[in-house]
């Protein structure tokens, strides 16, 4: 029955702007208001509805489909996002060169970087813009051709960009992870560019929300031994386990609190 609540629900915010606490205890009269508002937490960590005063407003009608569809990522995972993200912002100290890739990770990232000497660089339009609210980071933005699907830059002036930047820590958010494939992501743009940055960084590290395992995107950017840690919320499956531990990667499990 649960599950099936839960579908209507989910039909009832894709067809109104607005569902209200007293419109679902109509609908379902068995129901406690605790169940309800459990429901609508529910729907929010999906990125489908926000959860306001009286009832939840669905995502449908609040975005285009563009930033629907990057909402839908923002609002996902959002206790394992900020885990991780606290645990990168403990790896960056002040006076380095940081490379902050795009991505809904990231963007937590940016929230909890302490406002202090930086010079950051980024592929990220959206995360410049929040790294911007800060007063003492410099921030450097990539020029080129920009992904609609993940708000991103990358193609061959992004790349010709990057060639006098030196970068002393590189944070990247891969698609997908699996042993065969490695981390992977579903743009080829995209993917040379990250491994241009795989290249060029002193050290990198892949935030990855557990989402993102036993997933394989079409281009693999990079694998175990090339990168220096990977943070993420939860174990990794026991091979890729074994073959972080054997090529020296260092796995950082972040547990949302």
């Amino acid at each position: 029955m649960g599950n099936n609540r839960r579908e209507i629900i989910r039909g009832m915010l894709s067809e109104q702007p607005f569902i209200s606490l007293k419109e679902l205890s109509e609908r379902f009269p068995t129901l406690s208001s605790m169940t309800l508002r459990r429901d609508i937490e529910y729907f929010e960590e999906q990125g489908e509805c926000i959860k306001v005063r009286g009832g939840a407003r669905s995502m449908k009608f609040i975005t285009t489909s563009l930033e629907e569809s990057f909402n839908l990522r923002l609002h996902a995972n959002s206790a394992a996002k900020e885990a991780i993200a606290q645990r990168a912002a403990a790896m960056i100290e002040p006076g380095r060169s940081i490379f902050l890739d795009s991505g809904t990770t990231v963007l937590r990232l940016v929230n909890v970087i302490r406002d202090e000497r930086l010079t950051i660089t980024t592929s990220g339009p959206n995360v410049a813009l929040e790294l911007l609210k800060k007063n003492m980071p410099i921030v450097n933005i990539v020029g080129g051709m920009i992904n609609r699907d993940n708000i991103s830059v990358s193609g061959t002036q992004a790349m010709h960009f990057m060639d006098d930047i030196n970068i002393d820590i590189a944070f990247l958010t891969p698609s997908g992870l699996t042993l065969e494939d490695g981390f992977t992501c579903g743009n080829y743009s995209e993917g040379e560019f990250k491994k241009l940055i795989v290249a060029k960084a002193r050290k990198v590290v892949l935030l990855m929300d557990s989402s993102k395992i036993d997933k394989s995107l079409p281009y693999t950017f990079t694998r175990m031994g090339e990168i220096d840690a990977v943070i993420t919320n939860r174990e990794l499956p026991p091979e890729i386990s074994r073959l972080a531990k054997e090529m020296n990667t260092d796995v950082i499990i972040a547990r949302p609190e």
